[in-house]
């Protein structure tokens, strides 16, 4: 607000006129008067305003939500908070394609409708929206190509970052920018532009999206590379939700009697005071508090990549307390995958493992260590879905039984209680998807049951909108000899029945492709063909 349009309606005694009757006003008195009110109104404003700050910082909650490496094997079961304690995660990492640098890919490995199919990414984020969660998604990583690298048109660009945005309807992404290919001065305009593009449309669209910067950090705060990521950010006008350190991989042998935690503490301090550096370069003043809130931390877990760097559970503790302390916005963890011990079998925990820790721990202690920040967490999907949502009904207490499976919207057979179903067999179940662990027949998929160790099935999310039986792969009649149950077939020999290639495992005569194996010992010869 203008300090003129504040005092604009005050009124001040006219001096009258020489000659006239009223007493007057000297010019010091007047100037007085002026000062004593815009004083007064200037300390309200002040005493307003940092009231309003005051209020604001009170009730920002700081959130803890760790990195799951989403392509990593085994697989990390982001969605079951019974196993992960957490209600959010970041996915990491959205990358570049191998072979088209504008298409989005998860790890150059999967496109997203491939992950959405092989590792049922769709239904597990949805799965963790019904019980209350949600997800971030992580850009860019230290291994391959972050999509602005090798995406040079800005528009292409754009549609990238808002494809993902759209398909898996975020509010938070994530922006993890390393290595000097990836910070190079004209690679971080066109991010930022795209960004700014991306950002602009889905606000003026109702759905605003914060952007976080995850940035390496040494002992002096960023580097000379993540402050020119910063800066390209807020030069583009994008409006940051804060800038995660990496409090990891120092570089530099710890001092004696230092520790992980004490030397991100001195890494956090000095990043908070080049983000109220950089905020001021745009005009923007920023208080100690709000200089905090816009920082995030992300240790490595364990052992770190540098042989003489083990972020071990005490410090854990200790820099849960200074976040704390300082009011952090967030905090990480790289990974979950990671949150567990080796095991007896792992020859050396000094060697980085993608599976474990290092150190000794039990499972997910670092998670619950670090989930002890705040009660807070990221900006949650508003996005409905009614199928998601009806499908939630069948999580807790009795089965709901009035909720119909329809088979032409089911991407896998309906269970039924005659059917055996090997381990791994998907099925659908009251609008939901079940996996099964073993062996099963008449196990019904949604009986409650007290533990997860009761039940053959695991739930993996519901059935999603624009679902579809998944197509049997059929080949051109005379592709191969129709099957006969009286031929001799050998490990090799390939067939058609129904029109469908099977391909024999082993010795056989008479047994019937495509059949369903009746005990879990039962090993059946005939494999499918899913081409020519």
């Amino acid at each position: 607000m203008n300090e003129n349009d504040s005092i604009e309606n005050v009124s001040i005694a006219a001096v009258p006129p020489a000659g006239g009757d009223g007493r007057h006003l000297s010019m010091f008195r007047i100037f007085l008067v002026v000062a004593v009110v815009a004083a007064m109104i200037g300390g309200t404003a002040y005493f307003l305003h940092k009231k309003e700050s005051e209020a604001g910082a009170a009730t920002t909650q700081s959130w803890f939500a760790p990195y799951v490496d989403v392509t990593a094997t085994p697989k990390y079961a982001f969605e079951d908070l019974t196993a992960s304690r957490h209600r959010s995660a970041v996915l990491a990492f959205v990358v570049s394609a191998l072979d088209t640098q504008c298409e989005p890919s998860w790890g150059g490995a999967y496109s997203l409708t491939g992950a959405g199919d092989a590792l049922e990414l769709d239904r597990r984020v949805a799965r963790l929206r019904q019980l209350g969660g949600d997800v971030i998604v992580s850009f860019g990583g230290a291994a391959n190509s972050e999509l602005s690298v090798g995406c040079t048109d800005p528009t292409a660009l754009a549609a990238a970052y808002t494809a993902v945005v759209d398909r898996y309807s975020l509010t938070t992404i994530d922006l993890d920018i390393e290595g000097s290919v990836a910070s190079a001065p004209e690679v971080n305009q066109r991010r930022a532009q795209a960004i700014a593009t991306m950002t602009a449309a889905k606000a003026a669209n109702g759905h605003p999206v914060s952007v976080w910067l995850t940035l390496p950090v040494g002992l002096s705060g960023l580097t000379a590379e993540g402050q020119g990521v910063l800066t390209s950010m807020l030069s583009a006008g994008v409006e940051l939700a804060g800038v995660n350190g990496m409090t990891m991989d120092f570089g530099v042998a710890l001092p004696a009697g230092a520790t992980m935690a004490g030397q991100s503490e001195l890494a956090l301090t000095a990043l908070q005071q080049q983000i109220k550096t950089a905020y001021a370069a745009i005009g923007t003043s920023l208080s100690d508090a709000a200089g905090w809130q816009l920082v995030g931390a992300t240790p490595m877990i364990g052992q770190n990549d540098v042989p003489g760097e083990v972020f071990g559970l005490d410090d854990a503790n200790q820099l849960v307390a200074f976040a704390t302390q300082h009011n952090l916005g967030r905090l990480a963890m790289w990974s979950a995958n990671r949150d567990q011990p080796c095991g007896p079998n792992y020859p050396d925990v000094t060697v980085v493992s993608d599976a474990c820790s290092g150190v000794d721990q039990s499972a997910g202690e670092f998670g619950s260590i670090l989930g002890a920040i705040g009660t807070g967490q990221p900006p949650v999907s508003t996005t409905a879905d009614a199928t998601s949502t009806s499908a939630s009904a069948t999580t807790s207490g009795s089965p709901a039984t009035t909720v119909a499976d329809d088979p032409a919207t089911s991407p896998y057979a309906i269970w039924n209680v005659n059917q055996a179903y090997p381990k791994d067999s998907k099925v659908v179940w009251h609008r939901n998807v079940y996996q099964a662990k073993w062996y099963t027949q008449g196990d019904q998929p949604d009986l409650p049951v007290a533990t997860a160790d009761l039940t053959p099935w695991t739930l993996i999310g519901p059935v999603l909108p624009g679902d579809h039986p998944a197509a049997t792969p059929t080949l051109a009649p005379g592709t191969y000899p129709e099957w006969s149950a009286t031929e001799v077939y050998v490990a090799g020999s390939r067939v058609l029945y129904q029109g469908v290639g099977y391909e024999a495992k082993y010795w056989t005569q008479g047994s019937v492709p495509g059949a369903v194996p009746q005990t879990p010992q039962e090993s059946l010869p005939w494999q499918v063909l899913t081409s020519s």
